[in-house]
């Protein structure tokens, strides 16, 4: 496992549809070592704060075996690394076997699993597509965010070790399933409750969609 790309970028003005629009998802891969606070990394950062950033989503990591298969859905899009708007393009890593909680060493910095990746109407954005955000949720391709325990120094090429499993072995993908109501498991989401790294948000809104459906 190992890091394929470390990408940034700043806050720019576009406009979409008309509106001139603040984002930070444009990030370009960049050279050689970047560090890792414990909100950013060096040269990174985030348009709209109530929503994006913080540090439960300190560093975002999209897997780069993703890009095939949007490749194939968009034939149209140039894609490149940073596309998706995340900040480590990683190899070796998915969402159906990466644990909320799970501990991780990338290159010298020291992450913690925190959620899935929602997106907002910013990653339609980017990639010009109107239908973005309802076919990237079907996919299951959410990525992850990582809070950081350890600041550090990460590169392309850096290794991956995974330090800690979480013990309650809930997955990435776990959580974006019981979202989107595609599991009913009250086993899985009492475990979910036992989820230190997982959000209180996340919590309450996956309570309350499972009782709403149980209606």
């Amino acid at each position: 496992m190992h890091v394929v790309s470390v990408n940034v970028g700043l806050p720019r003005e576009v406009v979409w549809k008309g509106m001139a629009v603040r984002t930070g998802i444009y990030k370009e891969p960049v050279p050689g070592p970047v560090k890792i606070g414990k909100l950013n990394l060096t040269g990174d950062r985030q348009a709209d704060l109530t929503v994006h950033g913080g540090a439960d989503k300190a560093v975002y990591a999209y897997p780069s075996e993703h890009y095939a298969y949007w490749r194939q859905e968009l034939p149209g899009v140039a894609l490149s690394w940073g596309n998706f708007g995340e900040n480590l393009t990683t190899e070796g890593l998915r969402e159906d076997t990466l644990y909320i909680g799970d501990c991780l060493k990338f290159g010298s910095a020291v992450l913690i699993v925190t959620q899935p990746r929602m997106p907002c109407y910013k990653l339609a954005l980017r990639l010009r597509q109107d239908d973005m955000i309802k076919g990237f949720l079907a996919s299951g391709r959410s990525g992850f965010y990582f809070s950081v325990l350890e600041p550090g120094s990460v590169a392309a090429g850096s290794g991956i070790e995974i330090v800690r499993r979480d013990p309650n072995r809930v997955t990435v993908r776990d959580i974006g399933q019981l979202y989107l109501g595609a599991k009913r498991d009250p086993e899985l989401l009492e475990r979910v409750g036992r989820l230190s790294a997982l959000p209180q948000s996340w919590k309450a809104e996956l309570r309350v969609r499972a009782q709403t459906s149980r209606r």
